[in-house]
């Protein structure tokens, strides 16, 4: 699943950061990983901008970050339950 499909307040870890399109460069793919966008990062997306898309307000470990939803296309994750975090 991708974190641009989670819906407001779930939580889940990063599996990997990857090309969602050819939008999307190398450069952009490493600034997600220095950002803390890794494998097994718990992250939780808060909330989303008006009409329910960008920006995303996202939560990766303590740290909270807007993202446009093409870099939330990039980040592959695994949903998990509320109580696991």
């Amino acid at each position: 699943m991708l974190l641009s499909q989670l819906p407001n307040g779930a939580h889940a870890l990063v599996q990997r950061v990857v090309s969602a399109s050819g939008d999307v460069g190398a450069g952009t793919l490493r600034r997600l990983g220095e950002l803390g966008f890794i494998a097994g990062e718990p992250v939780q997306v808060l909330r989303r901008g008006p009409g329910g898309r960008e920006p995303l307000a996202v939560q990766v470990g303590e740290t909270l970050f807007a993202l446009r939803l093409l870099e939330a296309q990039c980040v592959e994750v695994q949903t998990l339950d509320v109580g696991v975090i």
